[in-house]
């Protein structure tokens, strides 16, 4: 019997280091989805948390080969060739737990994917990128029902979400109105739209020994109504004679994209008294974002759209193992470490990321816990070029390459269990 005390406080270790395992290098990556509050023993529980994160990708030896007026956006090779690439971003999460005999519900609110890059205007690739943000806010009902099967009881898994997407992008697209003082010459995309997505899953546990092993598979969410407006307003004469496109105007624009499924493989068992191991493989369906080109809602659209998201990415892998600890009925903690398979792949700079994370636990009473963790890890080097992937060439405006490069990340949340 004491064993199962030990071994049933140490289950919730295996939260903690998840709480700060950003997972940057995986494509749009944020919190992702995170189910774990289903499993919490009690009958009710509600909790908050947020993840401050601090990238610090710099980008160096910047050039910039397309130099045309026409497409190029001028030349651009005597403005900085380094740049600060990163934001720092939080991710907040809130869910509500209830259970009813055999059944748990979870409904939550959560960040799963975003980006926020600004290298700004004065380096000599802003006409690529001066600065893209997106956002999502995913709203998630998730059930499950459990029966015994052997020694331990086997869970069936089931939900739905709901999902918002938003986000913009800017870029230089000449430099003509800068020089006859007509315009900035900065171009603007914005975009927005939601869909529906779905989860089903399995897990087996056998609470004596802290066992527990689930299969979780996230749909894709399928932004078939992607709708926005391209700002030509800052792109002004001379430059509408060079070419047929619609500037000096706000044109309405339309698109389709695809956020990835993913499927997530997580274990965890008592090891000893007072001690827990822990590990989760998660593969990503990047590879369905590629480039998604917008097109003016009337009108005949340009070759490659009138504007575009170029992602280029490949499939994500992120593979975590560590181990946690149970001090007291007060404290416990947990270590782990974590590698993120970067979704570049020649053109990008979201190379592969190595992240250690600690974390600890305090509950003052029974049914309040408290959360603190941290990572600090590497985003691996690398650099961009120009690459052509099924038939399309991606990274011919501009080249740069990057170094070893920090990220750290804080994290901290309260439960509150009845």
């Amino acid at each position: 019997m004491a064993s199962r005390v030990v071994s049933v406080g140490a289950v919730s270790l295996a939260l903690l280091p998840s709480l700060a395992q950003p997972s940057l290098a995986g494509g749009l990556d944020r919190g992702g989805y995170n189910i774990d509050q289903l499993f919490d023993a009690s009958q009710f529980s509600v909790q908050s948390g947020v993840i401050y994160v601090m990238p610090q990708r710099k980008l160096k030896n910047v050039q910039d080969i397309d130099t045309s007026f026409g497409t190029g956006g001028g030349n651009l090779n005597g403005r900085s060739h380094s740049a600060d690439e990163t934001e720092d971003y939080a991710v907040p999460y809130f869910g509500l737990k209830a259970g009813y005999g055999d059944v748990d519900c979870l409904v939550d609110y959560s960040e799963p994917f975003g980006a926020h890059i600004n290298p700004g205007i004065n380096w000599a690739g802003a006409n690529n990128n001066i600065e893209t943000k997106i956002t999502t806010r995913n709203y998630g009902a998730t059930c499950s029902y459990k029966f015994d099967v052997g020694p331990g009881q086997l869970r069936l898994i089931g939900g739905t979400f709901y999902q918002e997407v938003e986000g913009f992008k800017t870029r230089l697209a000449s430099t003509l109105p800068i020089a006859f003082g007509t315009g900035t010459g900065v171009g603007r995309l914005d975009l927005s739209d939601e869909a529906w997505g779905w989860r089903a899953g399995v897990a087996y546990e056998i609470p004596e020994y802290a066992l527990r092993a689930s299969l979780v598979y996230n749909s894709r969410v399928k932004y078939d109504n992607l709708t926005g407006t391209v700002d030509l307003t800052q792109i002004t004469a001379p430059v509408a004679p060079l070419n047929g496109l619609p500037y000096g105007t706000v044109v309405p624009v339309s698109g389709s994209a695809e956020a990835p499924d993913s499927l997530e493989l997580k274990v965890q068992s008592g090891i000893a008294p007072d001690w827990l191991a822990f590990g989760s493989v998660k593969w990503t369906n990047w590879s369905v974002l590629q480039t998604v080109p917008f097109c003016p809602t009337t009108g005949a659209c340009p070759v490659g759209g009138l504007a575009s998201l170029d992602l280029a990415y490949r499939d994500g892998w992120t593979v975590t193992g560590g181990v946690g600890h149970k001090f007291n009925d007060q404290w416990s903690g947990a270590v782990s470490l974590t590698w993120d398979r970067g979704t570049s792949d020649g053109y990008g700079s979201q190379t592969d990321t190595w992240m250690v994370g600690v974390g600890a636990s305090y509950s003052p009473v029974e049914n309040v816990e408290w959360r603190l963790a941290g990572a600090l890890g590497v985003m691996t080097s690398g650099e961009s070029g120009t690459i052509v992937k099924d038939g399309i060439t991606y990274g011919d405006d501009v080249t740069y390459s990057f170094g070893n490069d920090l990220i750290a990340a804080i994290s901290t949340s309260i439960k509150i269990k009845f």
